[in-house]
């Protein structure tokens, strides 16, 4: 009997294949990624002569842990110490089993110490510490089998696949357009494997048999399909175990699928791990992918070397771009200390040759918020055009219903301006047609900013390198850029203009212009061809109005050498015509001082006579990398700004407000009533006796301070103490994601503005949030329907992040925008009075990733300040007491520290200098 057992249990052994498990070791150092077979006991300690895996530090034991997966029963099991006998069969492994020796510092699994004794069953997503206060231990990501066992798991691949269909038929039955999702799964299976086979092994399993990937539950061939109308939630695995369902969430290697019809990749994000979405993806070798991310010693170099690297050499068309931070948000007058920004978006755009896929979501590209950390995630894709609209870039056009598209060219360009090898973007984006665009895009560039210029008639463009009459060429406005003179303490300095000559002419044809109704003047630019330091200079000239002699003009200064390399390109090609103005006051006053100060300069641009033949000449030279420098710095409203801008098209009813409310996993250290006060104005915040007969009075009506303190206008959404310590991983998952100083806390605490964040659905209570959403609810009167707006994306609560309004002074233009970071989000609008036969998502429909109404915390309630959970796990026996330390370390969202704003009005030492050669070339020139 005994024989015949053993036949029948080693027959169902070798019909099954050999099973693997993925642990990525987590440590100081470590960030490895580990597969083991089945049917192996694999040790894990510090000890390399018996342990697999080896974690070299005094807080590990020798022996500190075994672990097995058992393909018997497709489980895998851990047990603190080692097995009594090293031939343990694996079969007889049950819920208890002798062990010789357990670790010194114990094993903690989702942050429950393990019993001595008990084998643990671990699931995709488990996190198991083994030294809790170094951070030391494992995640399980992968348990792949590749074929089950018809007689063991027949049951369980019954289950799986009925599931999968029936996902499937929920996902084609919910779309709006089945026939065109059908579409797109037909013939992937055979796609995929066909990829699948020439495609080369992660290096971790090199020479193994090709493994799928478990946290796309058996089922990797399954897409995602979304009309944009709404946001949805990322899959946890740790809790969503059955098959692909928008209902239950999404996960990224769903939005890339099917990853072989991918021609390139465009990422921004703030963390990222690239190893492993290279892996979890399934990312082919070759695909080009460009990811831009925060360094932060990168971010503020200077030097275009420091902007891009190129990490794996299997990877030959992956490159890492660090975007640039400006000098005008520098921290405190040395600009060469580090600012208080960060590179913060969090944007996928998926390019195929007839959809770009725009995916917004708060996740960074790492796996522990895709898979553990709640998140939002919207998409929508969108068409290819049928010829290229170059104008789009711009501004909506006529055939244009939404400016989403020139937004997010805006946005990318930005962040890679300096890098001429990813100027193809912007050309791709001129591709395709972001007119059903569901929503408004929300970004956010660091600078500091003054309210959008009106545009202004000009006399004269520069176009074709010459100085044009615009009467004979009137042109189509496109846009504004804000610019400098640089060189006019060069220029009228005491060693050039001794006897002040020249500053008495330039006072004399200043005094003579016409200044128009924003007080400036316009000078002409003008090509100098003939400067052998610079081939794409240009000089700034004023003309006297009275005047008609060629003497009646004198030379001010020079564009700026980043801002001549664009202009000039785009000027000689005859593809854009540039006209300026300025100051006159401000420059007479630049002049006479002699310093280095710069003297602002508004660039007005329209379409030249080769505007149409854009798509014929853009690939000539450097065209297309100066278009892309061109659109970083086009005049568009970002944060606050742009927030009111879009809220603005519509009105929002004071008396009719319900609910207020923002949710983040951050609040800035700056937030103040001001902030409030600025936040709900942009929200479109009104006092409650303002009527429409009074909106010709811009501040009739203005939500102020006063009114935030007499009554807050936000509830803001933030998880207490006891929340986070009541989670699955006992607050482990919490560190270094939420961020709310003590400090902060304490000052805010009086106004009564925090709630309870409780995760929703029910099934994410335990789990945190990394969600930055924002809600006004409005309720009609008349007909009882809902209306009002949802903000979802990557801004936190913050003046980094929304800009800090800096109060007018006598010099300014008005009031102006501080902002510290890269942001990217969305705005849906549900207005009060939409059609009835327009087919929108009602905003009810719109399912918030938390309770609502919040609960307002109670009197003893405390928020997860880093102060509260330091106390917390200080009190936990378990914890070692120098975890204190290491909670204040990095936070991921901990993006800004007290902002001080210190404006830039002077010459930098590049700009002086290039100046004052150029100058004395041109005077050279004249002898």
């Amino acid at each position: 009997m005994e024989e015949d057992h053993l036949r029948k249990l080693e027959g169902e052994r070798t019909s099954l294949n050999v099973g693997f498990v993925y642990l990525r070791i987590l440590g100081n150092d470590l960030n490895k990624l580990f597969c083991l077979r089945s049917d192996r006991v694999y040790t894990i300690g510090r000890n390399p002569k018996h342990c697999k895996i080896v974690i070299d530090s005094p807080a590990i034991s020798r022996r500190h842990c075994q672990i097995l997966l058992s393909r018997s029963d497709c489980k895998l099991r851990l047990i603190d110490g080692s097995f009594e006998s090293p031939c343990c069969d694996p079969s007889r492994i049950g819920s208890k089993c002798k062990v010789s020796r357990v670790s010194s510092n114990g094993v903690f699994v989702n942050g429950r110490r393990l019993p001595r004794g008990v084998v643990a069953e671990l699931n995709v997503g488990d996190l198991i510490l083994l030294c809790v206060k170094k951070n030391y231990g494992f995640v399980v990501e992968k348990i792949v089998f590749n074929k089950v066992n018809e007689n063991v798991c027949s049951d369980m691949a019954v289950s799986l696949r009925a599931e999968s269909l029936l996902g499937q038929l929920r996902s084609i039955v919910g779309s709006p357009d089945p026939v065109s999702y059908l579409r797109t799964l037909r013939n992937v299976d055979s796609t995929i494997r066909s990829a699948d086979s020439e495609k080369p092994l992660n290096k971790d399993v090199a020479g193994k048999d090709k493994i799928s990937n478990p946290s796309r539950n058996s089922e990797p061939d399954l897409g995602c399909h979304s009309d944009g109308k709404t946001f949805f939630l990322n899959r946890l695995t740790c809790i969503d175990h059955g098959v692909p369902d928008q209902s239950m969430g999404v996960t990224l290697p769903q939005l890339l699928h099917p990853v072989v019809t991918l021609t390139r990749i465009f990422i921004a994000t703030f963390t990222c791990d690239v190893s492993w979405f290279l892996d979890y993806c399934e990312i082919p070798n070759q695909l080009p992918i460009t990811i831009a991310c925060h360094n932060k010693e990168r971010c503020w170099s200077a030097s275009h070397d420091s902007r891009t690297a190129v990490p794996f050499s299997s990877y030959p068309n992956l490159l890492l771009v660090y975007p640039r931070f400006p000098d005008e948000i520098a921290f405190g007058k040395d600009h060469k200390k580090h600012g208080v920004a960060c590179h913060h978006p969090k944007l996928i755009i998926l390019h195929r040759k007839d959809t770009m896929r725009v995916v917004i979501t708060s996740a960074n590209l790492v796996s522990r918020q895709w898979d553990h950390i709640t998140n939002t995630v919207w998409w929508q894709d969108f068409p290819s055009r049928k010829t290229t609209n170059y104008s789009s870039l711009f501004g909506p056009t006529e055939e244009d219903k939404s400016d989403f598209g020139a937004h997010l060219a805006g946005f990318i360009a930005s962040l890679i301006n300096d890098i001429p090898s990813q100027a193809h973007w912007i050309d791709l984006l001129a591709n395709y047609d972001f007119g059903e665009a569901t929503c408004h895009l929300i970004a956010s560039v660091p600078g500091i900013y003054t309210q959008n210029p009106s545009y202004l008639k000009s006399d004269y463009s520069l176009c074709a390198k010459q100085v044009m009459n615009m009467n004979s060429h009137p042109g189509s406005y496109l846009g504004c850029v804000y610019a400098s003179v640089v060189g006019l303490s060069h220029r009228f300095g005491a060693s050039v203009d001794s006897n002040g000559g020249q500053f008495k002419m330039l006072a004399t044809i200043l005094g003579r212009c016409r200044e128009n109704s924003t007080g400036t003047v316009e000078v002409i630019l003008k090509r100098n061809m003939n400067i052998p330091a610079d081939a794409n200079a240009v000089s700034v000239i004023i003309k006297d109005n009275v005047g008609n002699s060629d003497g009646d003009s004198i030379l001010l200064g020079f564009l700026p050498k980043e801002i001549a390399k664009w202009v000039s390109p785009l000027s000689d090609s005859a593809l854009l015509s540039f006209s300026a103005f300025i100051y006159p006051k401000e420059t007479l006053e630049a002049a006479y001082a002699g310093a280095n100060t710069r003297v602002q300069l508004f660039i007005y641009l329209s379409k030249g006579p080769n505007f149409d033949r854009m798509s014929e000449l853009i690939h000539e030279g450097l065209l297309l990398a100066s278009l892309c420098s061109l659109l970083a710095l086009l005049k568009r409203s970002f944060g606050l700004w742009r927030l009111q801008e879009v809220l603005s098209q519509h009105k929002w009813p004071e008396l009719s407000e319900t609910e207020f409310i923002y949710g983040s996993s951050s609040v800035g250290t700056s937030v103040s009533p001001d902030f409030l006060a600025a936040f709900s104005t942009a929200a479109g915040k009104k006092l409650y006796n303002y009527s429409d007969s009074q909106e010709s009075d811009p501040e009739w009506g203005c939500w102020r301070v006063e009114h935030e303190l007499r009554k807050p206008s936000i509830k803001f959404l933030f998880p207490t103490i006891d929340r986070v310590r009541s989670g699955v991983c006992g607050g482990q998952l919490s560190r270094y994601l939420l961020c709310l100083s003590e400090k902060t806390w304490q000052r805010l605490r009086p106004m009564g503005i925090f709630h309870d964040a409780i995760p929703y659905p029910s099934h994410r209570i335990g789990y945190p949030m990394h969600v930055k959403v924002a809600c006004r609810r409005f309720q009609s009167r008349a007909d009882g329907n809902s209306f009002g707006w949802i903000y979802c994306g990557s801004h936190n609560f913050s003046p980094a992040a929304w800009g800090q309004t800096l109060h007018p002074s006598s010099s300014s233009l008005g009031p102006k925008l501080h902002i510290c970071n890269y942001e990217l989000g969305i705005v849906f609008l549900y207005p009060e009075h939409s059609s009835s036969d327009e087919a929108r998502t009602n905003i009810d429909n719109v399912k918030l990733p938390f309770v609502i109404p919040a609960p307002k915390y109670k009197l003893d309630d405390r928020p997860a300040t880093p102060q509260a959970m330091r106390e917390v796990f200080a009190e936990a026996q378990s914890l070692a007491a120098n975890l204190m330390e290491e909670m204040y370390e990095v936070s991921e969202d901990d993006d800004e520290e007290d902002e001080q704003i210190v404006e830039v009005s002077e010459e930098g030492d590049e700009e002086r200098i290039y100046a004052e050669m150029l100058l004395c070339q041109v005077f050279s020139s004249h002898d």
